[in-house]
């Protein structure tokens, strides 16, 4: 996808309109990742340069009474992702007679970093809801949702579907209240724990596989149960629908709380990163090599016709006598420099052809990483066979191809392309060590991740 500087403007704009009409950091679909309100760990980079959207949470209709929140998020190097959210939280007081009650607006900050990776398994800890508030007093630091964090998780295929898992444990919004939300006119405060856990999945499923698949998502906050639907509109585009507290929703036309139950809404965007960016390779389960163009192919051949045609032209400029003495050199001289200039003419025509060639078959392992990732294997196969017509001398591509039909279960052809991209380019030591713990039974399907 061509994404312009102009698209941004007009999102970074749409966002901060959503905010000013009624933008709590805690609201669903804020904060980085796939889940509602838990934070995720993936063995492998994103291949999204940033993902950015909004979310909203109805807990009550007669009055209404909503939560809205936007959202920013992005991976950086080291394994670091970024995030921001600004949000409004519901109206505590909203069904009490002659409320005037107006939630403060929120901006809050998120921090992680993955420490582990290994096969289908990561770590990653982080800090969530480094919340400003903008009170009539000003904008000040509210400590109580600030939220310390570590996640486990795991990524695992099913046939066709693919099950990833998240377990943790987390301060802050993520501990459980022991008691209720005090009164609007009383002077009690909340009490709690200072730490909880929190759990989730999701289940990518290959309905809608054009698009990259839909996803059930189900998770518990640490203060309720939340489960959702992500629905692919194009392939950077999802809506995503939910509840929150669902073991709550008796208490729907109840004041809200910290755990009143909620109908969720939101919107999300992904850019894809450039096809020339490089993600980490698999035996480190950092994901596979990143399709780059090869450039300077052809660099140390023209570089030594250059050479040669200077040398030639520098050879003309010796004396008359020499010239006399050597007429005959001279012109078999000028004849080899014709010849030389004609070679390199026809060599920049391949050099021109072969780079073209060489891009789009980049382009096409470009989108096969993508559909890689959203657990459409078929689609990237397609993209990778694509490739391979395009330019036949690309190891990665059969070491990508390998990859894949390893995750659809034919580890016969899977060896047979690792073995071509071995002989293609004798270096490739990702490509080694996968086969050197498939001959020794230590890499399983379940634990492979991607070239």
């Amino acid at each position: 996808m061509r994404f312009h500087h102009k698209t941004v403007f007009i999102i970074f704009i749409t966002m901060i309109l959503v905010v000013s009409v009624s933008a709590v950091t805690r609201v669903s679909y804020t904060h980085p990742g796939q889940m509602i309100k838990i934070p995720t760990t993936n063995t492998d980079r994103s291949p999204y340069l940033f993902s950015a959207g909004f979310g909203t949470e109805i807990h009550n209709f007669s009055p209404f009474n909503t939560a809205r929140g936007v959202y920013f998020s992005m991976d950086l190097s080291k394994n670091f992702t970024l995030g921001f959210s600004s949000g409004q939280g519901a109206d505590t007081t909203a069904l009490l007679d002659e409320s005037e009650y107006i939630p403060p607006v929120e901006f809050g900050f998120h921090v992680q970093q993955r420490l582990y990776s290994q096969g289908d398994i990561s770590f990653s800890i982080g800090i969530h809801d480094i919340v400003f508030e903008n009170a009539e007093s000003g904008v000040s630091l509210d400590p109580k949702q600030l939220s310390f964090f570590g996640v486990l998780g795991s990524q695992k295929p099913l046939g066709d579907y693919e099950l990833s898992t998240y377990m943790g444990f987390g301060t802050g919004g993520f501990a459980q209240q022991l008691a209720t939300t005090p009164e609007p006119d009383s002077t009690d405060t909340e009490t709690g724990t200072n730490a909880g856990v929190f759990a989730g999945f999701i289940l990518h499923t290959p309905f809608l596989p054009k698009w990259g698949g839909l996803d059930f998502v189900g998770e518990f906050d640490g203060t309720g149960i939340n489960v959702g639907l992500r629905i692919p509109l194009t392939s950077d585009y999802r809506l995503s629908l939910g509840f929150t507290h669902i073991q709550n929703l008796p208490d729907w036309t109840e004041a809200y709380g910290a755990t009143h139950p909620g109908f969720t809404l939101g919107l999300d965007m992904s850019v894809p990163r450039s096809a020339g960016e490089k993600v980490p390779s698999l035996p480190s389960a950092e994901g596979g090599p990143y399709p780059s163009p090869e450039e300077g192919m052809y660099d140390s051949t023209m570089v030594a016709a250059d050479v040669a045609v200077s040398s030639l032209r520098d050879s003309l400029r010796v004396s008359d006598h020499e010239l006399r003495n050597f007429a005959t050199q001279i012109a078999q001289l000028k004849q080899k420099n014709i010849s030389l200039e004609d070679s390199v003419k026809t060599m920049m025509l391949v050099r021109n052809k072969s780079q073209k060639n060489i891009n789009r078959a980049m382009r096409h392992l470009s989108r096969s990483l993508r559909y890689f990732y959203s657990g459409d294997y078929r689609e990237a196969l397609q993209e990778v066979e694509t490739a391979l017509e395009l330019n036949p001398n690309l190891a990665l591509a059969y070491a990508r191809r390998g990859s894949i039909y390893y995750k659809l279960g034919d580890a016969q052809r899977a060896t047979i392309n690792w073995n071509l991209a071995l002989q293609m380019d004798p270096e490739y030591d990702d490509v080694r060590n996968i086969l050197k713990a498939l001959h020794e039974n230590r890499l399983k399907t379940t634990s492979f991740s991607q070239d």
